[in-house]
């Protein structure tokens, strides 16, 4: 996610095409009478982040215009539901909105998550690869890193769904993620049961069989403890025994804190996701829709809602059942990188 701000604009630009009929005075009306601070509080997002995400949304949403609402006000209502988990009064009177707006969000939501193609991207070009690789080995010294995984859970209602029971003992989904050092998502699929395990949540995901397939190259993917060591999944030594080991285990907890980082900051922005209401399909584009929202809002530096240090958002791990066997390959290749980029040589003394 390097692109800079105006290679996005130019991808709005390209979204939103030449399309005479939209006006722009009228476009923005539903947001003009809204200061600053009363729309960050709506949606969690600056004006200039809410402008851009409603420029790119329009253009897509006008063959999903099933109600009365205009497009501005589907838009407002779904962007207020992501920041809050719930639908503010004062949205809802102005829109003369007497029941619940689940189909508005859904219907946005769809548009949105259809867009993931063009703001949640995987490193692709030598460049960005290296790039990648570089700035996490500067980061916690471990070496052809491209990002980092993420299995991230979210709370829903639990119901008949026994298979959504977590390790944490709460009913869950959880989608498979990737993201970078600065927290951008760089993948996210599938939304399985709770109770998945990390490993059978990877090995089924797109985005690992292309990479286990080193189809980006020999480059890691740092994984917790949920995983399997992998010839591409990185993991810490469940039983360090040397300084070097343990130096290993102390970078990798360093550059896995980032996952949790942006799993906090993803849900403290978007409060829909601490709770989902009921496992249905359709919840794989609200959290796609956010996760596209989370890089956008990260692309124009908006700032989290006040008391984000003080969220605490615990990820259940759900390792295999049964021990697994590691390739040796594997273990042979983790402890050559351990060796070569962790081993503190003595500095010799200068004889007096």
């Amino acid at each position: 996610m390097s692109d800079p701000l105006p290679v996005w604009f130019a991808v709005q630009a390209e979204l939103l095409g030449h399309d005479e009929e939209l006006d722009s005075q009228s476009s923005r009306s539903c947001f003009d009478c809204y200061d600053d601070a009363t729309l960050f509080e709506l949606f969690h997002l600056t004006r200039a982040c809410v402008e851009f995400v409603a420029d790119i949304v329009r253009v897509r949403m006008k063959k999903f215009l099933l109600t009365s609402l205009s497009l501005d006000a589907m838009i407002m209502v779904t962007l207020n539901f992501y920041a809050r988990g719930s639908h503010s009064a004062a949205l809802m009177k102005r829109f003369n909105l007497k029941t619940d707006c689940e189909d508005i969000v859904f219907t946005v939501s769809e548009v949105v998550a259809g867009m993931s193609d063009q703001f949640i991207s995987f490193p692709q070009t030598r460049k960005a690869k290296i790039d990648m690789a570089h700035m996490v080995e500067d980061f916690c010294g471990i070496p052809d890193v491209l990002g980092l995984l993420a299995p991230a859970h979210f709370k829903i209602s639990q119901g008949e769904f026994e298979l959504c029971v977590n390790s944490l003992g709460y009913a869950s989904v959880v989608s498979q993620m990737i993201c970078d050092l600065d927290g951008n998502i760089l993948s996210v699929e599938q939304c399985c049961a709770g109770g998945t395990c990390e490993q059978d949540l990877w090995a089924t995901s797109f985005r690992g069989r292309e990479i286990e397939e080193q189809l980006y190259g020999q480059y890691w993917v740092i994984g917790g403890e949920g995983y399997d060591l992998s010839k591409r999944v990185l993991t810490p030594v469940s039983e360090p025994k040397d300084e070097a080991q343990r130096n290993f285990n102390a970078a990798h907890a360093k550059i896995h804190e980032v996952t949790r980082h942006t799993l906090r900051s993803l849900k403290w922005r978007f409060r829909c996701l601490t709770h989902l209401g009921f496992a249905q399909h359709k919840l794989t584009n609200v959290i796609k829709a956010c996760c596209v929202l989370h890089n956008i809002a990260k692309k124009f530096s908006v700032s989290l809602p006040y008391g984000e240090e003080m969220f605490v958002d615990t990820q259940p791990s759900n390792p295999r059942t049964g021990s697994a066997e590691i390739c040796p390959n594997a273990l042979k290749a983790r402890q050559e990188l351990i060796d070569y980029h962790f081993t503190v040589i003595p500095t010799q003394e200068e004889p007096e």
